[in-house]
């Protein structure tokens, strides 16, 4: 009915991540080929984020905000600052090269960082296409407000709703916010489903859930009660039926094109970041991930 799969514990950039995918017992869900929690994270004056400038191919990255702001910098010369409730949707494809980091107001004064970030993979015919980036504000992302229940639909289709992040594959990425003793149905009866409680509590069958549970809903006929107040991110999309290969930052169905963007990588001949290329982050050494198993 729902499995529950439990987090790995990495620092990135200064902040406390919880890794929900890819896992040991599940790869992906639907297009989504990574998940993390970054944070809650406390920064006191003069400290912060400093996720220098690295690579990335055949995949996008999804960057969703709870609390603080993160500035995100990027080989095609974007500069912007994502604050809570909008969207940073970069596709890689053959090649893009980002930073994350924050502003000289943000790190002036104690701050929190909280939000979520997302690898959504690219299918094969279109790994390859052309690096892009788009910024949508929160008011640009549609949602309706019913019975105590809110819901953003942040990318895909869900619930009658279509967000305007432009998607390569079937998928759907929900904020939910419920009043206690609501009942929600999934967004699909088809497609690949997970559930991450932000905060709260709620039910799924006769199985209780809380705040930082993930887990993989197999039964696509359950409801989902809310038993205390709670906020819930709802994610997936078709079923892949080939994982692609994960080495680093580069996803691609080709271990020859991953080779290759560790030799590019290596020898400086990925683009740089106009106004932040002083410092990179090397070339991890460690094995390609054959995921199709």
């Amino acid at each position: 009915m729902a499995q529950l799969l439990t987090p790995t514990k990495h620092e990135l950039g200064g902040l406390n991540v919880q890794r929900l995918l890819p896992h040991m017992k599940k790869r992906m869900v639907g297009p989504f080929i990574f998940f993390d929690h970054m944070g809650p994270t406390q920064f006191s004056s003069g400290r912060g984020v400093d996720v220098q400038p690295h690579p990335h191919i055949g995949l996008s990255t999804l960057t969703y905000l709870i609390e603080g702001s993160l500035l995100h910098r990027d080989s095609l010369g974007n500069h912007i600052e994502i604050t809570p409730g909008d969207v940073n949707w970069m596709t890689a494809g053959a090649g893009i090269v980002h930073s994350e980091r924050e502003s000289f107001e943000t790190r002036a004064q104690p701050h929190t960082i909280n939000g979520l970030q997302s690898w959504i993979a690219l299918p094969k015919e279109h790994e390859t296409v052309s690096p892009n980036f788009e910024h949508f504000n929160r008011h640009k992302l549609p949602q309706t407000v019913k019975g105590g229940v809110m819901k953003r639909v942040i990318a895909g289709q869900a619930y009658g709703l279509t967000s305007p992040v432009k998607t390569y594959s079937p998928m759907f990425y929900v904020d939910i916010i419920a009043n206690n003793n609501s009942d929600i149905s999934l967004p699909s009866d088809t497609q690949e489903t997970a559930l991450y409680i932000i905060w709260g509590e709620i039910r799924l069958g006769k199985h209780h859930f809380k705040t930082g549970d993930f887990m993989l809903i197999d039964d696509l006929t359950l409801t989902i009660e809310v038993v205390q107040d709670a906020r819930f991110i709802l994610l997936g999309g078709d079923k892949w039926e080939r994982v692609p290969y994960i080495h680093w930052n580069f996803v691609s169905f080709s271990k020859e094109r991953i080779e290759q963007a560790k030799l590019n990588w290596q020898n400086n001949n990925f683009p740089q970041i106009p106004d932040d290329n002083l410092e990179y982050v090397p070339l991890p050494v460690k094995q390609i991930r054959d995921s199709n198993n």
